[in-house]
């Protein structure tokens, strides 16, 4: 991978760039929160070659609404899994609302046919 190569994974919003330290900055938190919600799978972190975990912009997104549920006093493991059901539930919608556009599409007539 050349530098260039690199450069342009920075728009990437699921390119690994962040560590986990500068990550629990961007969110407020610590370090251990972020490994908490690895635990409960909310996130899963790549890992460098050196082990050390790296998050993306979109982990990020999701870690910081599972911070949202924790700081109105949610346990940890209840706002991981509130967020697992939210983002199950979009998918859902989308996916009926798809289902009901493509029923409703253009429909030729038996007498053009």
């Amino acid at each position: 991978m050349t530098a260039e190569d690199s450069f342009d994974r920075l728009d990437d919003d699921d390119y690994p760039a962040y560590t986990m330290g500068r990550a629990a900055d961007m969110l407020g938190t610590t370090p251990g929160f972020l490994r908490a919600i690895g635990e409960a799978r909310l996130i899963t972190p790549l890992r460098s070659e050196g082990g050390h975990r790296r998050y993306s912009r979109y982990q990020l997104k999701i870690a910081a609404r599972a911070r949202e549920l924790v700081d109105q006093g949610t346990p940890i493991e209840a706002a991981c899994r509130i967020v697992i059901l939210e983002d199950q539930l979009e998918e859902a919608r989308r996916m009926n609302e798809e289902l009901r556009r493509s029923e409703a599409g253009p429909r030729r007539d038996a007498d053009t046919a």
